[in-house]
């Protein structure tokens, strides 16, 4: 995979997280920016009970709709891109847009592939300068907390932090910066489609 071993992303969130159980919450008592995260959660639950009827094709053909529900792909791409953004032509940016969430659902395919009980849990919701994060934990089956929180923009996720700190938007800023200087946006489009392509067959 493109993502280094060494980066701790939300790659290695996904990891830990091989099964979930959801706390119920009246949807009357949820902001939106916490019931966009429940939501999605609902459907990656939903997903991994019935994963092995679907297979990774049948996870990824709903994980897909979910994560453009969810996440703010357009935004999430522009940042991830940086100052080349401005350069692209306007089908190169939707190309690319479009290709960073086919790899962020295939992530969530090839992780979330089996229910084993462990626990994610929203925690809380906070502001701060960057905006508005809402807090969760992840609970192993061993017990172990594993604290996953996401900046919203819009009441959608645009980005996640692993241990409350290490933010993946600026490990894919970082890994996308590299791969643009050597092989130019066509070169990023086609590694994130043929990686959602490995990672979701």
């Amino acid at each position: 995979m493109f993502v280094s071993r060494r980066s701790i992303s939300l790659l290695a969130v996904l990891a830990l997280a091989a099964g979930l159980t959801i706390p119920t919450r009246h949807a009357s008592a949820l902001t939106a920016g916490v019931a966009t995260v429940q939501t999605f959660y609902d459907t990656l639950l939903e997903t991994m009970r019935g994963s092995a009827v679907l297979g990774a094709k049948g996870r990824y053909a709903r994980l897909l709709p979910a994560v453009q529900r969810s996440f703010n792909i357009p935004l999430m791409t522009r940042l991830a891109v940086g100052p080349a953004w401005n350069s692209l032509t306007s089908t190169q940016q939707v190309h690319v847009t479009e290709a960073l969430g086919r790899y962020v659902a295939a992530i969530y395919v090839e992780r979330f592939d089996h229910y084993a009980g462990q626990q994610l849990r929203v925690t809380g919701e906070s502001n701060s300068s960057a905006g508005t994060i809402i807090t969760s934990q992840i609970v192993k089956s061993n017990g172990e907390p594993v604290n996953v929180n996401y900046l919203m923009s819009n009441d959608k996720i645009v980005d996640v932090y692993f241990n409350s700190t290490i933010s993946e938007l600026a490990t894919l800023r970082s890994e996308f910066s590299a791969i643009l200087r050597g092989q130019g946006i066509d070169g990023l489009i086609n590694l994130l489609n043929n990686k959602a392509v490995a990672l979701a067959s």
